[in-house]
């Protein structure tokens, strides 16, 4: 294998925006090993912990508590060969999953289109789960305003399908019994109890994967602060006390996020305004974090905020507190309600998945189905498919007004 391929293919995934993190991953281990299907569930993002790449047949059944069986299987660095269950049926699959230094880790699992994949394969597509699932960890401990204001949509969408899907297969089920002639009166009620008690544990089983992997101890997220400031503490003559909450309720993991970001933005600033003693505070109070620097730096009239740090708290509903006294330096405080914001509403676009998107883009130009399909390298089928749900998500009627909302609202791919 050519060493400059394989750098050039590692580039193209480290490369990658976070919607095209799964899919060019997706793209680049099918060419050792080939597959229908990726569901990926990742520990770092917050609010949209689980993404699909594929076959619609497969990846538009997917559920996270088929994904929290398969976290389970797993091994760190391996690839995990088992019968299990994805998108509602058995299949063989390749499961990987890492446990980077930084962040929570990721899962994914594979449908691959041989039934014995390759040993070395296997060994491939492990290593460049490990490298990817390493960078898309030390991204998210930062991640972007926009990343934060549309996750948090994406993740109510999300939720409603994974909750709306247990209890229609539960509603069914208990249907089917109560009208079987084949059971008894009292065979048919126990059965009844066992279907809903089996279904009542999958719902707390979302429940607590979702909490598990969107929130962390108050006490543990100010300790990874901690560990991010050490350098700058250890290494300059001004001193930088730190106090955390000493609280160990858990932090939604985007809340946690943008508070280390803040409390890194105010202590560089006070340090450039030539304070000698900074003090980083952490206190829940109430349904609020509150996230305070103080400093004794003489110069109060540059003590604002940055835009860049209004921006990371505007998303989650923060705000700021400003105390300073020429002579005597400056409080700065973000405010971050720890409670559900009202949701922002999905704009329209926000509301389509990578591929489909790239349908969208060939809708615009004026592509045919057959010539979207192969520019995609798919079926013309697999087109009509994302048609129909690009209609359906976009609330218009007809190939021509999605081609008009697209243009209008500059799809980037469009000209491309």
């Amino acid at each position: 294998m050519d060493p400059l391929h394989v750098l050039s293919q590692v580039e193209y995934m480290l490369a990658a925006p976070r919607p095209e993190l799964l899919p060019r991953f997706s793209a680049t281990a099918a060419t050792v090993l080939p597959h229908r299907a990726a569901a990926m569930e990742t520990g770092d993002c917050s609010r949209l912990p689980i993404k699909v790449d594929g076959d619609p047949a497969i990846t538009g059944a997917v559920t996270s508590a088929e994904l929290q069986r398969l976290a389970a299987l797993g091994v760190p660095g391996q690839a995990v060969v088992a019968e299990e269950t994805l998108g509602g049926k058995r299949r063989k699959l390749v499961v990987l999953t890492s446990a980077p230094v930084i962040g929570k880790g990721a899962m994914i699992a594979l449908v691959p289109t041989e039934d014995e994949p390759a040993d070395g394969a296997l060994e491939i597509v492990a290593k460049l789960w490990d490298i990817v699932s390493v960078n898309a960890a030390q991204r998210a401990t930062d991640p972007e305003p926009a990343v934060l204001e549309s996750n948090i949509a994406a993740a109510t969408a999300r939720a409603i399908t994974d909750l709306g899907q247990t209890h229609a297969t539960t509603l069914t089920s208990l249907l089917s019994v109560l009208r079987s002639r084949r059971l008894g009166d009292a065979a048919a009620r126990q059965t009844a109890t066992d279907l809903a008690a089996a279904a009542l544990v999958e719902l707390r089983s979302i429940a607590d994967r979702d909490q598990e992997l969107s929130a962390e101890p108050a006490s543990e997220a100010f300790g990874t602060l901690v560990a991010q400031l050490d350098p700058l503490v250890r290494h300059n003559d001004v001193t930088v006390d730190l106090a955390g909450p000493d609280d160990e309720r858990p932090l939604p993991q985007d809340i946690a996020h943008t508070a280390r970001t803040v409390s890194r933005g105010l202590v560089l600033a006070a340090l450039e305004r030539g304070s000698t003693r900074v003090r980083a505070s952490w206190r829940i109070d109430g349904q609020d974090l509150r996230v305070t620097v103080r400093d004794d730096g003489p110069d109060v009239a540059r003590a604002v905020p940055a835009a860049g740090l209004t921006e990371r708290i505007t998303p989650l509903g923060g705000r700021w507190e400003v105390d300073a006294v020429p002579d005597w330096g400056a409080t700065i405080t973000a405010v971050l309600p720890l409670g559900v914001q009202e949701t922002p509403e999905l704009r329209p676009l926000d509301r389509l998945n990578p591929r489909e998107l790239e349908v969208l883009a060939g809708i615009a130009r004026g592509k045919r189905n057959r010539q979207i399909a192969d520019e995609l390298a798919l079926t013309e089928h697999t087109v009509k498919f994302h048609v129909r749900k690009i209609l359906g998500k976009l609330e218009v009627s007809s190939r021509g007004e999605a081609a008009v909302l697209a243009r209008e609202l500059r799809l980037e791919s469009v000209g491309a």
